[in-house]
């Protein structure tokens, strides 16, 4: 019989409904059972497409007899992380200070006031390397609540004091200079890997936002060096096995140092991230890699992610059927060459040289993920293009893996800015339509009356959970990038909606600090509040970000003082720890740059001239730069403001706080104004 996650939308959640365990959704009547039967809460936290999530719900979860003990002695929640980041956000870093690390599914058991006790992430079937057992783990916990109870409130009253004393306060409300980037990128040279690009060992996870600092200060200094990693790490991450050499996209992470096997999962936040990276890339350098990557990846997302209201789904699954119904990651994607000599016959030597595909493999059972360990310039590329489609459309055939179909407005805001700038870069407005569909959905759905934004939705129907610091920001910046890149005014409205409320809810008047959920939000034992990037930008530095870039589009000094005063954690952490706070690096590089203001009048949008120019201006690389085109006399666009056209023709107007250059109606002198 199904449990009470039947009732939920969460694709995760919905994973577990027929689970012989008694779940409860996070609710205070799930904490309310646990008093009323004075046992311990169990809090199971993980999201749909995690692998040893998987791995634990089939092993135990699954177990009748462990079910039934779990039934018995406790109450057990589940989460999905996705859906209820400030929950996984407090109870992850208690796991963290107790065990030094952290991931998922996370185990945490909690008295019936939610305070943690103990801690911990997979556990296995039987004891192994060490590890307990997951019933063992079971055991050991009742034991210890039912004999040594003034133990275990000990335990959970420092683990809350501790957590209560982590509050992050940075109020001199200086921002970072030229001295805290320069020792932030020096900080990142003695971490960069030479041989293999990215920063750090295994597993090694795309720095997307590292890239962008690297990106805008070569941008804003000249600094070869900085490009080169950017270059460097790219090239490697799009050769490797992390980016599907087929069928386009990102893989979460690599397992190895050399970007060679991922973790095969494909996540929204990680491509969208990557695609707007890449067209970043191409914008600095004119890389044809850059270009190939920034498009298959945008292309991919609209494929395989878009959903039939027009937003994009969060996640794909590492796993999938191998076709005798057993579940195995990255079946769907490694080839053998006997696979491929079944598909390509005759050209089955050359596809295993181009894509790197052994005898050996280079993943489990002798198959290997495909790369591009060569030069492509050497192969016949009508002859590659006919491998790759066959190859693709054979597997297409086999047993797909499962798609979340929830929608998470922040991960929306972050695939609206990739696709529109991506579409405006390679004159494809069929991307920038997707990019206008999917902010319509978040709209039409995702925002109420008040523009309080709704964290997620599923199949039309909008969840229960507000949004984050992350999902106002992040929504913020698509919707900022359109109206740079359509010049319609309502995509700009809509934006300092969003973030008129992050200035009365989540910002600290005092300090100017920001917190991951508003001050009206469900009270839990800490408020969470993190300014380090995990796998996309923090909302803190998310949030200066787009706070910093509205203020440039209209002049609205709260913001921009707000957007400063944030950016103080950055002045703080960024030479401390510059891999983590790589988002808040690049704002602060837009910050120091102005940013700079780009107003493009014409007397029609569609007119050659301005066209011209405004994609001049969108191709600007000075860190941060916003743009503005309207017909002239418009005043949808405050940057346009009293911009009259010069000698009739369409005009730029290059500004700093308003204050603007001398205008210019030559795509060719636009380019060197906002070449850095």
């Amino acid at each position: 019989m199904p449990n009470r996650l039947a009732h939920e939308t969460s694709p995760y959640l919905l994973q577990h409904a027929d689970n012989p365990v008694d779940w409860w959704p996070w609710s205070e009547a799930a904490f309310a059972e646990a008093r009323r039967r004075d046992v311990p809460v169990h809090l199971s936290v993980g999201y749909s497409s995690c692998h040893w999530c998987h791995a634990l719900a089939r092993e135990s979860f699954e177990d009748e007899a462990v079910a039934a003990y779990m039934n018995a002695h406790f109450v057990s929640i589940k989460v999905d992380r996705e859906e209820r980041p400030d929950v996984d956000a407090v109870y992850m870093e208690a796991v963290q200070a107790a065990t030094g690390q952290g991931g998922w599914p996370m185990t945490v058991f909690l008295t019936p006031d939610a305070e943690p006790f103990y801690f911990g992430t997979y556990f296995p079937p039987a004891p192994r390397h060490g590890m307990p057992s997951f019933r063992q783990v079971l055991e050991g916990v009742h034991s210890a609540w039912a004999d040594r109870r003034d133990e275990v409130a000990e335990v959970a009253g420092k683990v809350v004091r501790d957590l209560a004393g982590r509050e992050i306060s940075y109020g001199d409300a200086r921002t970072p200079g030229e001295e805290e980037l320069a020792k932030a990128l020096l900080g990142l040279t003695r971490e960069y890997d030479p041989q293999r690009g990215g920063f750090g060992g295994a597993p090694k996870f795309p720095p997307s936002m590292v890239i962008e600092f690297l990106l805008r200060h070569h941008a804003r200094t000249g600094s070869e060096g900085a490009l080169q990693m950017a270059q460097d790490t790219c090239e490697r991450m799009a050769r490797g096995g992390i980016y599907d050499q087929l069928g386009g996209g990102f893989a979460r992470y690599s397992v190895d140092r050399g970007w060679v096997t991922p973790h095969f999962e494909k996540m929204l936040y990680d491509n969208a991230l990557l695609c707007r990276i890449y067209a970043h890339l191409w914008r600095s350098t004119g890389s044809d890699l850059a270009r190939r990557v920034a498009l298959e990846t945008a292309d991919f997302m609209v494929r395989e992610l878009r959903t039939k209201e027009g937003g994009f789904a969060s996640a794909l699954d590492a796993d999938s059927d191998d076709g005798t119904g057993k579940h195995v990651e990255g079946t769907y994607y490694v080839w053998t060459p006997q696979q491929l000599a079944d598909v390509l016959g005759d050209d089955a030597e050359l596809a295993a040289h181009y894509f790197g595909v052994t005898e050996e493999g280079t993943f489990e059972e002798g198959a290997s993920v495909l790369q591009l360990p060569q030069h492509e310039r050497v192969f016949d590329a009508q002859k590659i293009t006919s491998i790759k489609s066959r190859l693709l459309e054979a597997r297409a055939d086999r047993p797909a893996p499962g798609r979340d179909d929830k929608i998470v407005a922040a991960w929306n805001g972050l695939a609206i800015a990739a696709l529109a700038e991506t579409g405006a870069y390679f004159d494809r407005p069929d991307l920038v339509d997707a990019a206008v569909a999917a902010g319509d959905l978040l709209v039409r759905l995702h925002l109420d009356d008040q523009a309080r934004i709704a964290r997620t939705s599923k199949d039309g129907q909008v969840g229960a959970n507000p949004g984050v610091l992350e999902d106002y920001a992040d929504v913020a910046e698509g919707f900022l990038a359109l109206a740079s890149v359509t010049g319609e005014g309502v995509w700009l409205e809509f934006a300092g909606f969003l973030l008129d409320h992050v200035l009365a809810r989540f910002v600290d008047e005092e300090s100017g600090s920001l917190y991951d959920t508003a001050a009206d939000a469900e009270k839990l034992i800490r408020r969470p509040q993190d300014p380090t990037d995990n796998a996309a930008p923090s909302g803190w530095t998310a949030a200066a970000g787009a706070l910093l870039s509205y203020a440039a589009q209209t002049g609205a000094e709260p913001h921009r003082t707000a957007a400063e005063r944030a950016l103080g954690v950055v002045k703080a952490l960024g030479p401390r720890v510059p891999r983590f706070i790589g988002w808040g690096l690049a704002v602060a590089e837009a910050q120091l740059d102005g940013p700079r203001e780009v107003a493009v009048v014409g007397p029609a949008l569609d007119d050659p001239g301005t066209r011209a120019l405004h994609r001049t201006a969108l191709l600007g690389t000075a860190p941060g730069v916003v743009v503005a085109v309207g017909a002239t006399g418009s005043d949808e666009l405050p940057l346009l403001a009293d911009r009259p056209l010069v000698g009739g023709e369409p005009t730029a107007y290059v500004c700093r706080n308003f204050t603007c250059d001398a205008p210019t109606t030559d795509p060719d002198r636009l380019r060197t104004v906002l070449s850095g």
